[in-house]
């Protein structure tokens, strides 16, 4: 969701086309000693071992006991579960039988030893899975009605580079043995990037069927649904407040005329055009509306701290004198004051969720993938204070 967050395959898709040309991988922390170590070999045959705080960079002050869950592949959107013991995400991953990306379970102790449960069709492509109250269903987005074959993939219209946004994207719910119970939209164009208010209470999404890209919130039947923004412009990725009463969010703007009818006639064309998004915070109903972040550049997908008076994102503001191609994880309070980096990969780290008791980070990087293009699933202990010394 660029939840693709893009939570979010779009974002996905873009931040891996930024980072064509970055071949080198971070060497493990110089001050982490290895504590435990343990060979294990992954889904392409390759041995590694495991080892504790060596995936964690010196700068790295908040996270610790940093662990892959995943090895080969595209990963992402990584979301735990209420009660904090499973996650759900989307990957595409030859070795599990999927070039698409497609939905699946995760054990966030276990992590990756074989396949792990798939909850899509198998067709199509999907995006942006959520947990539903009770913790027994999960939310998707999935073009696999309209079409069973997985979509092309533009990159580029008009000369300009973009990334797709499917007008056959509609959203499900599965249960955990990936059996559909609910289709929950069926308007015509973009239906994606769901998640669910923490008291279960309303479920909000992205859609284009206003004629532009819109939040709106439903209830858990798919009824009732609110346009939530009315501005020109992407918005999208939103997440609720820990207490369900306020939403966060990612949005382009477009400002000049020029650039309003750029944006407007990509749309038409079922395309954006990756540039300037900065994060926003809102009511549940759109009300007391205010721009988070100024920074320029990528600032996205955004998810609230536990106090519900911070937030943790993705951008490549701080490299865009050198191409903006390398993302990092910050922390901003909601009112834009205390900004803060918290990862220094030389790649990208994006899609940040904490645990619903805030102990645990979990995040997708391109760290630690032997120089190749592959994006995996990272969980860490959070501190707030500082990681333990060792």
């Amino acid at each position: 969701m660029i939840h693709s967050s893009a939570k979010w395959s779009l974002v996905l898709l873009s931040a891996v086309g930024w980072l064509v040309g970055c071949t080198s991988a971070n060497q493990p922390a110089a001050e982490s000693e290895p504590v435990e170590s343990t060979t294990f070999t992954d889904l392409f045959g390759r041995p590694y071992e495991r080892y504790r705080d060596k995936l964690r960079l010196p700068e790295e002050e908040h996270i610790y006991n940093v662990k892959q869950l995943t090895f080969g592949g595209d990963n992402a959107e990584a979301y735990f579960s209420r009660d904090g013991q499973a996650l759900v995400f989307q990957a595409s991953n030859p070795a599990w039988g999927d070039d698409c990306d497609q939905i699946y379970l995760l054990d966030p102790i276990e992590g990756v030893a074989e396949a792990p449960t798939k909850i899509s069709t198998g067709e199509g492509r999907t995006t942006c899975s959520y947990f539903m109250p009770g913790d027994e269903q999960i939310i998707y987005a999935s073009t696999h009605v309209a079409d069973a074959n997985c979509p092309a993939v533009p990159r580029s219209v008009d000369g300009k580079y973009v990334w797709p946004v499917y007008e056959t994207f509609d959203l499900f719910v599965a249960d955990r043995a990936g059996r559909l119970r609910a289709q929950l939209t069926d308007e015509p164009g973009y239906d994606a990037e769901a998640t669910v208010a923490p008291d279960g209470s309303r479920i909000v999404f992205t859609s284009d069927r206003s004629g532009d890209l819109e939040l709106y919130t439903m209830l858990p039947d798919g009824s009732d649904v609110r346009q939530v923004t009315d501005s020109l412009g992407y918005d999208g990725g939103a997440f609720f407040s820990p207490d369900s009463k306020r939403l966060v969010f990612r949005a382009s703007r477009p400002k000049t005329a020029e650039e309003q009818s750029s944006y407007t006639a990509l749309l038409k064309k079922h395309v954006v055009q990756p540039g300037q998004m900065e994060l926003y915070v809102c009511d549940v109903d759109g009300g007391n509306m205010q721009q988070v972040t100024k920074l320029g550049g990528a600032n996205w997908a955004p998810f609230f701290h536990p106090d519900g008076d911070r937030i943790i994102f993705a951008s490549n503001h701080h490299v865009q004198d050198s191409g903006g191609r390398q993302f990092n994880l910050f922390s901003i309070r909601t009112d834009g004051s205390g900004l803060k980096q918290i990862t220094f990969d030389d790649s990208f780290d994006a899609f940040p969720m904490f645990s619903p008791d805030g102990t645990q980070l979990v995040f997708s990087s391109n760290r630690n993938n032997g120089g190749t293009r592959e994006t995996n699933l990272f969980i860490a202990n959070w501190s707030d204070t500082g990681a333990p010394s060792k």
